[in-house]
């Protein structure tokens, strides 16, 4: 088993990422050489990155290591796994598997059939949007040993989103006609919204994370304690999507939020289950 990485080091290695992904976006290297500078931000035993086709409906690994049978879910049948629905909301910045409800799992044939025969304890799967909102594809990562807690690497993958997002989109010209379609979902996932309001406000997907935590009436460093992130940061992220929305103050914001239906996933972790102190 080897030690533990310090946070400096994963830090340094997702800068790594970074220029994997964009020289992966600019066509100088493979999507092969991201997935091999995030083994550095965070140990893994399998992982994916795939784009979604709206004209197939379905996803391309455009690099992974995954088993046939894996890849082939991933690709055909993940975006009707009753997981999917709650992954794929805008305001969330990826679905680790220790946090997963027990409920979802049972139910989720990708876990049942495919990640759990691999021995599969941990791992995160993380949608990918481009910059105007629409959903480009997905990256999955996997892993046969539980993760340390807390992680550094949690907030370094949400961290690398935008850039791992320019690397799966395809490079295309200006969009002529409808916009493509995105995934459908089998399991009931929330409301619907209109295309304008795939991103409301037009805030980023760590704003709307930030927005949804203020519906709970948490405070600043609850809301750092949840998305791994400082107080100072989420202060900062505050006085953006205030801006963004012209509003006068959070609770404004946490009563817009919803309006439009956005939520914070359920706290899942030991701490806050019945029964256990704080």
């Amino acid at each position: 088993m080897t030690a533990e990485r310090s946070t400096a080091d994963i830090l340094d290695a997702a800068v790594h990422v970074r220029d994997a992904a964009r020289s992966a976006t600019n066509g100088a290297t493979g999507v092969d050489t991201v997935l091999a500078a995030l083994a550095e931000v965070m140990e893994y035993d399998h992982a994916s990155l795939a784009r979604w086709d709206p004209r197939r409906r379905r996803h391309t690994t455009l690099a992974g290591s995954y088993p046939d049978d894996a890849t082939a879910y991933i690709e055909t049948r993940l975006h009707h796994d009753p997981v999917f629905a709650v992954l794929r909301s805008p305001a969330r910045g990826g679905l680790w598997l220790r946090d997963v409800p027990r409920h979802l799992l049972a139910a989720s044939p990708g876990f049942q059939k495919v990640l759990r025969p691999l021995g599969i304890e941990d791992g995160v799967a993380q949608c990918l949007f481009a910059p105007d909102g629409r959903y480009v594809g997905m990256l999955n990562v996997s892993t046969r040993r539980p993760r340390r807690t807390p992680d550094p690497a949690r907030a370094v993958v949400t961290l690398l989103t935008e850039t791992l997002a320019a690397a799966v989109a395809p490079r295309v010209g200006p969009r002529v006609g409808p916009p493509p379609e995105e995934p459908a979902v089998d399991a009931p996932a929330a409301p619907a919204r209109r295309p304008d309001q795939a991103r409301p406000g037009g805030l980023s997907p760590r704003e709307l994370q930030v927005l949804a935590e203020l519906t709970a009436g948490r405070t600043n460093r609850e809301i750092a304690e949840r998305l791994y992130i400082t107080p100072r940061t989420v202060g900062t992220h505050i006085e953006h999507l205030l801006a963004k929305l012209d509003l006068p103050n959070r609770a404004a914001a946490a009563a817009r939020a919803a309006a439009w239906g956005i939520e914070p996933p359920a706290d899942t972790s030991p701490a806050a289950r019945p029964g256990r102190s704080r």
